[in-house]
């Protein structure tokens, strides 16, 4: 599993997918988020504005998945 690394408490899904290279644009988030093919931590994510923190597992179907790693405050 591929570690994604933010400099921030959190970030936005759609921001993630494109940090992790996994997508290349926000209408690309909004294809596999609304098709349901995007889980966090296990569970079907349903907005691109979900999010995404320290330890959280992101998984895209076909495409990867990957866990964030976040500062430590």
């Amino acid at each position: 599993m591929d570690i994604v690394e933010i400099k921030t408490e959190f970030i936005k899904l759609q921001q993630v997918l494109k940090l992790a290279g996994l997508i290349d644009s926000g209408s690309d988030a909004k294809y596999y988020i609304s098709e349901g093919m995007v889980t966090v931590n296990g569970v079907v994510a349903s907005e691109r504005g979900k999010k995404i923190r320290n330890g959280d597992v992101v998984e895209v179907t076909n495409l990867g998945s990957f866990k964030v790693v976040a500062p430590e405050n």
